[in-house]
This record gives C-alpha cells, structure tokens and sequence, in this order.
C-alpha cells in the first residue's frame, strides 16, 4: 500500500514535480498552496506555513483523508531579493518565517504522529545558494542554510523512533523563475555550473522520492545535492 505524503508549496515547479513523482510510485499525495490555483488532479490543501494554526488545520484535512503523514516535504519557500544596505527588515524576516520558520511549523506537527508510528521521513527542500552564498539573497542563503541545522538536529532528535530528516540542496532548475530571466544572465549562469545546463523539477523530484524511500533507509543528516557540481566542496 502506499504512503501518506505531504508536500508544501507542491502547486507548481519543483514542488508539484516532487508531488507527482510520488503520486506516480503509488503514494496518497497532497500538497499546500499559498496563492493561485490548486493542481489538477492533487489534493490540495490551502496553507500559508507562516501560520500554525492553519499548518494544523491543512495536517487535520490530510490526515482524515489519507491517514497520518509518513512522508514530509517541506518545499514551501519565497525570495525577496535585495541588497543587504537596501533590506528591509520584512524583506529579511518575512523569508526567514516562510523557509525556515515555515519548515519548523510543518516538522513540529507531522512528527507528533511520526513518532507514535515509529517511523517516517522528513525531506527539506534547501539550495546551493544556502551554502554557496549569493549577493543579494541574504535572507533567501540565510532561510535556506538554517534547515540545514534544522535537519540534522531532528535527525538526531528522532533517529531511535525511525525517523530520518535530510535536505535535498538544488541548484538552478527549470523552473518559471528561472525562464523569466534575461538570456545573457541564463547563459553567465550556464557557464558556471560543471554541467552546463539547468537540472529539470523531475531530477529533482528523483532525488526527493528516493530520499523517502526504503533503499535510503540509513541516509539520515544529510545534504544531497542536485546541483550539476555547482556546490562541490560546499
């Protein structure tokens, strides 16, 4: 039979090919969605992860309609991209309580039922840019370096209960965010990643769904990345 899995921020590019990935392998799969229209063919949830109260109702409507989330993906993210002498303080810490602070709400919840079940999976959708650094996304490097911490604490916190917590660190995917950008910057992009393109949502998902699954049963504390050698050494 298959899981009951759960993807943030899964109505669109990296999330929604994450969501599709498992849901293809068999899973009970629903994501959140902040804004716009819900996926075709995917329960969806509506959750802004900046809210616990709402986190803790989108977990309710799951539960009762897929039972208790075994598989966690905590994808859900925004950019408010500034220079650091031009930042505002929202711009700084609506990022952080979105992709850091959203990631701790989703994490809280889904492990009370984990630990009761023994057993469960927790994925967090990082970036190359949270270890490599990138000027004018200090709050975005900043957000997304933290879960790295973030994951390797709960791995430790719930390694005796079966639980694994890892990251999975993308660099530049295909994605309407990245089509939207001139092509003399897309190219200058190109050129510096080892393999020379963008990686697809659906490599990304790969790495996701085997993360979630049994050959990666004693992965726990890592950080993955997806990134064509962008990161190495990082």
């Amino acid at each position: 039979m298959g899981r009951s899995v759960l993807v943030t921020g899964g109505s669109r590019g990296i999330g929604l090919a994450i969501a599709r990935a498992f849901q293809e392998g068999g899973d009970a799969v629903a994501v959140t969605y902040r804004t716009g229209k819900p996926p075709d063919g995917m329960h969806a949830v509506r959750c802004d992860v900046t809210s616990a109260e709402e986190v803790d109702a989108a977990f309710k409507e799951v539960e009762d309609a897929q039972g208790p989330v075994e598989v966690l993906v905590a994808n859900a993210g925004i950019t408010r991209d500034q220079l650091l002498a031009l930042m505002t303080e929202e711009d700084f810490t609506s990022v952080l309580d979105t992709n850091l602070a959203g990631a701790f709400r989703v994490a809280k919840r889904a492990t009370k039922q984990m630990m009761r079940m023994r057993r469960g999976r927790i994925i967090f959708v990082s970036s190359v840019v949270g270890m490599l650094g990138s000027a004018g996304q200090a709050n975005y490097a900043a957000s997304k370096a933290g879960l790295i911490g973030f994951a390797r604490s709960l791995a430790r916190e719930l390694g005796s209960r079966r639980v694994t917590a890892n990251v999975v660190a993308p660099g530049f995917v295909e994605t309407d965010m990245t089509a939207a950008l001139p092509e003399a910057r897309q190219e200058e992009i190109r050129a510096s990643i080892p393999l020379g393109r963008y990686a697809t949502p659906e490599e990304v998902a790969r790495i996701v769904r085997f993360v979630a699954g049994d050959d990666a049963g004693y992965i726990t504390g890592a950080v993955i990345p997806v990134d064509g050698g962008l990161g190495m050494g990082h």
